[in-house]
């Protein structure tokens, strides 16, 4: 039984660009297939000075904490899957993460 290529040259080409600015921007490759092609790449959470969040809530009598807050759920470890569907189309999705 052959094997049927979905992409062309130009869409993987795409999908190489697409892969190649994510790393450029810090993504690691966790997983890879060439076969499909998709790619998994993680992007490591980066660290907060705890000790000078708490004392802007104290000195900002607690509205810190709301920036604070938002600071730690948007720097967490991010996942993300990139992918060439049978269209040629180039998409991207969050992956769930531990």
């Amino acid at each position: 039984m052959g094997s049927y290529q979905f992409t062309t040259e130009k869409d993987f080409a795409k999908f190489q660009q697409i892969l190649s600015n994510k790393i450029r921007n810090g993504f690691i490759v966790i997983e890879k297939n060439d076969k499909l092609p998709y790619v998994v790449l993680s992007k490591e959470k980066k660290q907060l000075n705890s000790s000078l969040q708490l004392i802007l809530v104290f000195a900002t009598i607690g509205l810190w904490s709301i920036v604070w807050l938002y600071l730690l759920i948007s720097l967490r470890k991010k996942q993300i899957l990139v992918a060439l569907d049978e269209d040629g189309n180039v998409f991207e999705e969050k992956c769930l993460s531990k």
